[in-house]
């Protein structure tokens, strides 16, 4: 049986003490203030706060750019949505190429011989062809990757958002690639 003059056995359940008394209610708020002196007129304030705006955005966009997280939009943050990003630009696809062919397109467009002739609409249909085919085996893919890697995640939308990355230009993509063509995923 254990002794009731034993300070262990009493102070077993016992909250310790902090080792000073609790501070009031306006103490702690004294402390907690920060002294702030506002600029003397409207025109400094604005300035200040452009400024403080301004590295606020540089520096959110140099973390986008580096792919972190919490600096994406929201329809780039996830884990699903970071493999769908990496497998796009693990893989050279002619999508890739989309923007250069409509450019084409559009040149085709101005020579006066091919305007009347069907030949710059079958090319529209073979590159929107070969854009969709593309697409859906790629999104069909990193859906497939996503329910393996990740099993309790969630792929809506997956499958727009990886054709939509692999039609923009490689250098222009956001957030810009972390891999480069032909790493393995």
């Amino acid at each position: 049986m254990p002794d009731a003059e034993d300070p262990a056995v009493e102070r077993a359940n016992v909250t310790p003490s902090k080792g000073r008394p609790t501070p009031k209610r306006s103490e702690a708020e004294k402390r907690r203030r920060q002294p702030y002196s506002a600029p003397a007129d409207k025109k400094a304030a604005y300035q200040q706060s452009k400024d403080r705006d301004r590295a606020n955005r540089s520096r959110r966009m140099e973390a986008m750019r580096r792919g972190e997280n919490w600096a994406l939009p929201r329809k780039d943050q996830g884990p699903v949505r970071a493999l769908a990003r990496d497998y796009v630009d693990a893989r050279r696809g002619a999508s890739e190429y989309y923007m250069f062919g409509v450019l084409f397109l559009v040149v085709l467009l101005f020579i006066p011989g091919l305007r009347q002739s069907a030949v710059v609409d079958y090319a529209v249909l073979a590159l929107l062809l070969i854009i969709i085919t593309e697409s859906t085996i790629v999104g069909s893919r990193v859906i497939r990757m996503a329910h393996q890697r990740f099993p309790g995640e969630s792929t809506k939308g997956v499958r727009m958002y990886a054709a939509i990355r692999g039609t923009q230009i490689r250098r222009l993509r956001m957030p810009a690639p972390r891999v480069k063509p032909g790493d393995k995923i």
